[in-house]
């Protein structure tokens, strides 16, 4: 089944016959692959015929023999007979050695449009750096945003095109954040056990292949254990110091500077983002007490079960993607001795909010309508909870919103 996915589409229509390479990177399993075919789509309807587009996925067993750049050159001249333009789709092409030197000869040669996949965004932004500065365009892939898994929903027929009811969003919601968002899970009818199965295999896959064979790590149970630690604490504050003083304490002795590589290669491969802090009133963003978010939620419970303590870092984790999947600049706020969860920015528009499970409690309220005293300028701020009661309550321009229609509103 393919769905289109249209935020993406957007991005890349402007860029097609540009005389720039078209980077699709994210997570594994995030629909990469399936936006190409859309792209393919969207070029025939431009046009082009099926004759001028080469489509390659080196992940297929049919290029598995495809490894060097001299294997990568014969095949593509050996597609490329005429003398029209060709539009050249490559998928996971970092599996090729020397493919950066390919593609540029490609760009140069001026007679191909050029998009390319992969799952590791520092070895394609270095390699191509070296060969290609300014002449290619990044478009980061995200999992499904709630909105787009409802969208799969009404493909299958399993959701009526129109408005839902509070209730009706409500239930889509818990859904959602139980399972995640790769499209996988949300193209098939997958029982729970199935589907964290299926999720636990895209987590080995990019552990196995993307880390551990390809950094070369041999303490593979150092990385087990820092990964442990980064999903027991998602949305919460810590610095890499403070992981080597948790393997301290499991007596297991590691310095600082290997924390953060392996939290480096984790980033890379898109398994974990790290958020700034921005200093709100000293207006410069902070290197140290950042956060880590998860590149899907549905690796946190396919990996350690659907615990009830996940559940506030889970929600900060579904705002925080959302947000840069929309295209928002993201940062934890630091005002004065007060944090404020998320500081997002796009175009001029700037957000402030808090995300919180329940506001039950009045000191809960209190502490969150606090986060935002003494910020004085005008721009919206929000407290985004799963509590349907409070939702649109008001005080000194905060407002309470119900997190699941923000999330579809945004």
């Amino acid at each position: 089944m393919l769905v289109e996915r249209p935020l993406y589409l957007e991005r890349i229509e402007p860029f097609i016959d540009a005389p720039v390479v078209k980077i699709l990177v994210g997570i594994r399993r995030a629909g990469k692959s399936s936006l190409l075919e859309q792209v393919k789509g969207l070029l025939r309807r431009r046009g082009v015929t099926k004759e001028q587009i080469i489509q390659i996925n080196f992940e297929d067993l049919k290029y598995t023999g495809v490894r060097t750049k001299t294997d990568f050159v014969e095949l593509i001249t050996g597609s490329m007979r005429g003398e029209e333009k060709y539009y050249i789709l490559l998928d996971e092409v970092q599996l090729v050695e020397g493919w950066d030197e390919v593609v540029n000869g490609l760009l140069a040669g001026g007679q191909a449009d050029i998009y390319i996949t992969g799952s590791n965004s520092k070895l394609l932004s270095s390699e191509l750096s070296t060969y290609l500065t300014g002449r290619y365009v990044n478009i980061r892939v995200f999992p499904l945003s709630f909105s787009e898994a409802l969208e799969f929903k009404r493909v299958r027929g399993l959701l009526d095109d129109v408005e839902l009811t509070r209730e009706q969003v409500a239930k889509e919601f818990r859904e959602y954040r139980q399972k995640g968002g790769f499209p996988i899970l949300h193209a098939l009818d997958y029982a729970k056990e199935d589907g964290d199965k299926a999720v636990e295999d895209i987590y080995t896959s990019i552990i196995y292949r993307d880390l551990i064979e390809r950094k070369k790590i041999r303490n593979t149970e150092l990385l087990t254990r820092i990964i442990k630690y980064l999903f027991d604490n998602v949305g919460n504050v810590f610095s890499a110091r403070s992981v080597a003083s948790y393997l301290k304490s499991e007596m297991r002795t590691v310095d600082v500077e290997t924390v953060y590589n392996y939290l480096d290669w984790l980033a890379e491969v898109f398994v974990i983002q790290r958020v700034e802090r921005y200093d709100l009133r000293g207006k410069t963003v902070m290197k140290v007490q950042e956060k880590y978010y998860l590149g899907d939620v549905g690796l946190l419970y396919a990996l350690n079960g659907r615990k009830n303590s996940y559940l506030p870092g889970v929600l900060e984790n579904l705002v925080y993607l959302e947000l840069v999947s929309k295209g928002y600049e993201v940062h934890i706020g630091k005002n004065g001795d007060r944090e404020i969860d998320f500081v997002a920015e796009k175009k001029g528009r700037k957000l402030y909010l808090q995300v919180v499970a329940h506001m039950y409690e009045p000191k809960t309220a209190e502490r969150e309508y606090a986060a935002f005293k003494g910020i004085e300028d005008n721009y919206p701020k929000y407290i985004l909870t799963l509590d349907e009661e409070g939702e649109g309550d008001e005080r000194e321009g905060i407002e309470v919103k119900y997190l699941p229609e923000f999330l579809l509103e945004l």
